[in-house]
């Protein structure tokens, strides 16, 4: 347990959490909307704080970074709670542990140090915090960061972009990659899938770019609530304004959690979804889930040639000549490419 950052003081020891855009005002002895942020006696305190109830070494194609340190491992870390309530969520058992649980803090006792020490000898490049939203262990996530930093260890956020400006812009210099979920393109989604709204996720985004974080996007994509025309061509604009170098994860829905009466997102909807991405000047659009169908290998923009091919998650073989296309010279965006 820590004391946690970004909040205030409120009347009779009420605080007000600024930590996301939730901006939850939380009465002495309650838990913010997350589950993991306690009023006690008017001081808020993180209460998973070095509690990690998943750790595990991914390739960093998993995340999924396809142009972040390609064929790479990262130790991906995570900690119960979440500050949304996804009903697709594909980790519901950990996001939502401390609703189902009467508020019970699950996770094994973790340092900043052991974390790092861990990355070391595993050989790991980069350390994901993710499998739940990263900021709502963001006392634990940042005290980790800068160590790993010293280290020469690369810190990525796996996340739903709802964090404050305040604490994005705080964790940036030490952040050096992001893949946000863009999980629809309206409000009225966010609001009752997700418990969420958009707009902040969109400004994230923005803001992460702008300080030099490299930044992936991601969509489920989920039939009948968001793979319409209008939206799936609205995300793939809205990432083009931002940067047409970023790369957008058009990713299969399963049924899962709350959302059991929807199918599999149909291969012939990713193809749809990247061909308009694409269409509308994105650099780079990727298939996920569907390993094996091609969707997942880096193409070059101006010439087609397959650069780097991969198997779902798998890195097969990789033709970059540093950091360009070998056949044409192009330049291929990203970090370590």
């Amino acid at each position: 347990m820590k004391e946690a950052m970004f909040y205030e003081a409120l009347p009779d020891k009420g605080v007000r959490c600024n930590l996301c855009d939730h901006h939850c005002q939380i009465h002495d002895g309650k838990h913010g909307i997350c589950g993991v942020r306690e009023n006690q006696g008017g001081r808020l305190m993180s209460l998973v704080y070095g509690k990690v109830i998943a750790e595990h070494i991914d390739p960093i194609e998993k995340k999924p970074f396809f142009h972040f340190l390609p064929g790479s491992t990262a130790l991906s870390i995570g900690t119960v709670g979440c500050n949304f309530r996804c009903k697709f969520c594909q980790n519901f058992d950990i996001s939502q542990y401390p609703h189902f649980h009467k508020g019970e803090i699950a996770g094994r006792n973790r340092t900043p140090s052991d974390i790092v020490d861990t990355a070391k000898a595993s050989r790991c490049e980069a350390i994901a915090y993710t499998y739940t939203e990263p900021a709502i262990f963001y006392e634990f996530a940042l005290d980790t960061a800068v160590l790993a930093h010293e280290e020469g260890i690369k810190n990525v956020f796996v996340s739903n972009g709802f964090m404050s400006p305040k604490a994005a812009r705080h964790i940036a210099p030490y952040l050096d990659a992001a893949n946000i979920d863009i999980k629809a393109f309206t409000n009225d989604f966010y609001k009752k899938l997700c418990a969420g709204r958009l707009e902040p996720v969109l400004e994230t985004i923005r803001l992460l770019k702008a300080l030099g974080v490299w930044v992936e996007t991601t969509t489920l994509i989920i039939p009948g609530l968001n793979d319409g025309d209008e939206e799936l061509r609205n995300i793939a604009r809205f990432i083009k304004e931002v940067g047409i170098e970023i790369p957008w994860h058009v990713t299969q829905f399963y049924p899962t959690y709350e959302l059991l009466d929807r199918s599999r997102t149909p291969l012939e909807t990713l193809r749809r979804a990247r061909d308009m991405g694409l269409a509308e000047g994105l650099r780079y659009v990727y298939e996920g889930n569907v390993p094996g169908e091609g969707g997942e290998h880096t193409y070059c923009p101006s010439c087609g040639t397959v650069i780097i091919e991969r198997h779902g998650v798998e890195l097969i073989r990789n033709r970059l000549q540093e950091g360009k296309c070998p056949e044409c010279g192009t330049a291929i965006d990203g970090v370590r490419m």
